[in-house]
């Protein structure tokens, strides 16, 4: 069955919108003071961030669920001819893959701020406002700190290429687990983003929302988690093409 560029563009906003909205929602939950998850861990959020990737892949079904601007060109780099049944591999999907995540995380951090607007309000830590929309360093080194989220990238898209290689009947369950233990395994020292657009389109969003107090969206750090996952996601599709 073969969908449009149109149908793929929707089910990936979709989708990527569902990943921001209950991710962004878990680190609000956990790092804004008024809260009832606040203090909720470092465990909370990758376990909340991994049932959004579970949820977000579901929601995304129709497109092949790539949420993930990493993913999708690793698949490019893997050498697939389609990037879910009926897609081809082109320059046209590619970007419409890539610009449909791009507006999903946007909007889901948008829907997210609203969920928690009177906490937003009663924040009165910018940085906590910031970290609930886009990833920072624990350390800043910013070579080191590409690095890390290369490394976390490239074992996001090797091995979900390698679930393809090796059907299990997990499905988005799987993706789920790898994300979380990337999270408790790799993310401490970036905040792992692993995903271009789950960055930047929340980092966006903090930018453009009359968010009280809110301070700066240090743009200094946003290519960071940019670069380093389409750096990791392309090589993690080159290997995993190269050990099959």
């Amino acid at each position: 069955m073969s969908i449009t560029l149109a149908e793929v563009f929707v089910s990936e906003v979709i989708a990527t919108g569902m990943l921001t909205l209950l991710g962004v929602g878990v680190v609000a939950n956990v790092v804004l003071t008024k809260s009832k998850g606040f203090n909720g861990g470092w465990l909370l959020i990758n376990f909340g961030w991994g049932l959004a990737v579970f949820a977000a892949v579901y929601a995304g079904y129709k497109s092949g669920g790539h949420i993930n601007g990493a993913v999708t060109l690793g698949l490019l780099a893997n050498g697939a001819e389609e990037y879910a049944p009926g897609v081809a591999v082109t320059f046209a999907s590619t970007v419409v893959y890539l610009s449909g995540q791009l507006l999903g995380a946007f909007a889901g951090a948008v829907v997210a701020y609203l969920a928690y607007k009177k906490h937003f309000d009663e924040e009165g830590d910018a940085g906590s406002k910031l970290a609930s929309f886009s990833t920072g360093p624990a350390i800043r080194s910013y070579g080191w700190n590409l690095v890390t989220e290369i490394i976390a990238t490239f074992v996001l898209v090797f091995i979900v290429i390698q679930f393809g290689n090796t059907p299990s009947g997990l499905g988005p369950l799987a993706v789920a687990l790898l994300v979380t233990g990337i999270g408790a395994s790799l993310g401490g020292p970036t905040g792992y983003a692993i995903n271009p657009g789950r960055d930047l389109g929340p980092r966006i969003a903090h930018a453009l929302l009359p968010i009280k107090g809110k301070g700066s969206s240090d743009w200094s750090y946003a290519w960071v988690p940019i670069v380093g996952p389409l750096i990791g996601g392309v090589l993690g599709g080159l290997f995993a093409a190269w050990v099959i």
